[in-house]
């Protein structure tokens, strides 16, 4: 049994186990068994009651972010390429495939569907029996309140609980460098989809229970109502359309998090706040690890401005940083904003280019079209700051035999990075690489030169004539016109190099994982020893040998104050230990020379006719087909893209679907027709 396999158990065992916690913990048996026997064995003095909660809720997610986190350091070390054999995971891929397609909640897979019944199962499960307790002991707290009156206010009670089941799952999404999403093979960008269904089902939970009284010692219920109206204001700005079109609104709206998070756990208590805390946890060590790695500016070598008005960005980074294709990037750029962080895809290969990271930035909304206006105006150096990369955890498209790409606008980014990987990867001899078809679509023909960015803007051993390569382009606003004189040109700028910047790397530098795996362990173990000194010896002598009542509201207070110090220490002291190792990388790539400026060229696909003197622009050239006034058929049959799909003879073939949502709801259809046993679909969306 190899190690890994190990580790898969291990992490198996506990989650079931926790999740058979879950089932009892709206039962009789675990209030009236469970919690009087493990708290005289953990000694409630040092946790106030709160150590059966501690131990049954939150260590064993905490455990498993710990462990996970040296399972995928060794995944990551060995980085075995996948074979051309058919992988074991392929007898499942059934359960990946699109069951349901429809707005608005988007492609749903089979298995995603399996895991959202029996989450509804469960929060079902825990309404019942919540209420089949509380009926029994009803208590009527006015003379003149009716039985159906309580009964009210029982349910609406336990709605409340029922609601915090979806908060203990709500920050594992967004948790972007956290070991919990690679465990199952998600990434942020992919699970943010869940983040918005709990969002809705808590949102409806919470707007459904309503508490009536204030307490001076028990539950702080105007903490409850203020943390209601935030929710309100976050929710109502998260509409898709405000997203899309008011994204400022909508971003600085749900920073409001911070304020609701603390009157939400004001409100529920700390016996409650157990449930929720590994996710608060988890989430605040990625957040204050993020900000870290913000702090230092990244080192922008070049950027490669194209006739559409996009743009290709090129950082410095440091070879030890490793990132899978479709990965993405954060930026922040002081000079725009220093608040707003957007995302963008890696277009480069960690492979291929070893001591750069590019992204592609394409002109759309105001913040972009000030960066590429910043840019234009022959600045010597742009101040950039940088969160990531964040990405999956393997480059599981390498298994299959063919790679249907299709992508619409801005959507072809991520497989640039695919491609690039491939191209890579063709160079190994005795591998065999997957064939591309690419079927991208453009509104305009300056877009065309996207395609540009599939060549490296280094000099590289890979030959792109080495892959099977065919692209069908479509433009769909424009007929074929001759090329005009004035035709923008694609040329590269180059930046003055600053001692201020420092090229990207992982924010704990190499091993990141293991060094995350430690700071989540101790800062938990050191959590959980200062909240029982406290308790102990502050909290306990005021609550049993005074008249005075220790008050609800302080007993959470000092659990997010510790747990925010007891964060704060451990990764600022892992930080500052990796700092030195980071400096001295960042010495050895600053003292590179920096390349000599090239003159301005054309797009290869604004100037085909002109002598191709590179054989990888030749071949890019000829592999690429371009039809004008033209859309991809996503419907036709036997023709158009259906037609291609059903028509491969490969025995694996990937099907891949990144650009607006409609496309990518079409692609979905196809793949998920049953006609074809061969196709396996993924969707890349960075539509939120």
């Amino acid at each position: 049994m190899s190690s890994m396999t190990v580790f898969r158990l291990i992490f198996l065992a506990v989650f079931l186990g926790w999740l058979v916690v879950w089932i009892m913990l709206p039962t009789k048996l675990y209030k009236n068994t469970w919690t009087p026997k493990l708290n005289s064995k953990l000694n409630s003095t040092y946790f106030s009651g709160q150590g059966t909660n501690l131990l049954l809720l939150s260590f064993p997610m905490m455990f498993i972010a710990a462990l996970g986190c040296i399972y995928l350091h060794a995944k990551q070390q060995q980085r075995i390429s996948y074979s051309k054999s058919i992988v074991a995971s392929n007898r499942l891929s059934f359960l990946r495939r699109p069951a349901l397609v429809m707005a608005p909640l988007g492609i749903v897979t089979a298995m995603e569907l399996a895991f959202v019944a029996m989450f509804i199962a469960l929060l079902i499960w825990s309404l019942g029996n919540y209420l089949y307790v509380s009926f029994g002991h009803l208590h009527i707290h006015k003379l003149r309140e009716k039985v159906w009156q309580a009964k009210f206010r029982s349910v609406s009670l336990r709605l409340g609980y029922v609601g915090n089941i979806c908060w203990a799952f709500l920050f594992f999404p967004v948790t972007r460098g956290s070991s919990i999403l690679p465990l199952v093979g998600l990434t942020s960008e992919s699970s943010i989809k869940y983040h918005i269904w709990l969002g809705h089902l808590s949102m409806i939970l919470f707007a459904a229970h309503t508490m009536l009284e204030w307490s001076k010692t028990w539950v702080s219920n105007v903490a409850g109502e203020i943390a209601a109206v935030l929710a309100l204001a976050m929710w109502v700005t998260s509409s898709y359309r405000i997203r899309r079109k008011m994204f400022e609104v909508f971003f600085y709206t749900h920073q409001l998090y911070i304020l609701y998070i603390v009157f939400y756990v004001l409100h529920v208590g700390a016996a409650y706040f157990c449930m929720v805390l590994p996710g608060i946890f988890l989430f605040v060590i990625d957040r204050y690890m993020r900000f870290l790695q913000s702090q230092r500016r990244a080192r922008l070598d070049s950027a490669r401005l194209l006739p559409c008005g996009s743009v290709e960005l090129t950082f410095s980074k440091s070879p030890g940083l490793y990132y899978n294709p479709t990965s993405i990037l954060f930026l922040n750029v002081p000079s725009i904003s220093k608040l707003q962080w957007h995302p963008f895809t890696i277009t480069s290969s960690c492979n291929m280019d070893q001591d750069k990271l590019s992204v592609a930035v394409k002109r759309l909304g105001n913040w972009s079209q000030k960066l590429c206006q910043e840019i234009s105006s022959s600045v010597d150096r742009l101040e950039v700051s940088v969160e990531g990369p964040y990405g999956p955890n393997s480059s599981h498209f390498l298994r299959h035999e063919l790679l249907v790409l299709v992508s619409g606008g801005s959507g072809i980014t991520p497989f640039i990075s695919i491609i690039r990987e491939i191209m890579f990867e063709s160079t190994k001899p005795n591998y065999q690489v997957p064939r591309v078809l690419l079927v991208c679509a453009f509104k305009n023909s300056a877009d065309l030169a996207m395609l540009d960015l599939l060549l490296p803007i280094n000099d590289t051993p890979a030959k792109i004539s080495q892959v099977q390569l065919q692209i069908e382009a479509y433009i769909t606003r424009e007929e074929e016109q001759p090329i005009a004189d004035n035709q923008k040109l694609l040329h590269t700028i180059w930046f003055k190099p600053n001692q201020l910047d420092s090229p990207i790397c992982a924010g704990l530098g190499q091993n990141n994982w293991l060094w995350l795996g430690a700071i989540i362990a101790s800062s938990f173990i050191m959590f959980l020893l200062i909240l029982g000194i406290v308790t102990r010896y502050y909290i306990y002598p005021i609550d049993h040998n005074t008249e005075e009542i220790y008050h609800f509201s302080y007993f959470v207070l000092w659990d997010m104050f510790l747990l925010c110090t007891c964060i704060f220490l451990a990764s600022s002291a892992v930080f500052l230990f990796r700092k030195k190792e980071n400096a001295t990388e960042a010495k050895q790539i600053q003292n590179l020379e920096v390349p000599t400026p090239t003159p301005s060229t054309g797009s290869w696909f604004h100037n085909a006719d002109r002598e191709l003197e590179s054989l990888p622009h030749r071949s890019l050239v000829q592999a690429t087909k371009v039809h004008f006034r033209a859309r991809p058929d996503l419907k036709t049959f036997p023709v158009g893209i259906a037609g291609i799909l059903f028509d491969c003879k490969a025995s694996d073939v990937g099907v891949l679907a990144c650009g607006p949502r409609k496309m990518r709801h079409e692609v979905a259809k196809i793949c998920s027709s049953g006609i074809a046993n061969n196709l396996h679909f993924e969707s890349i969306s960075f539509n939120w």
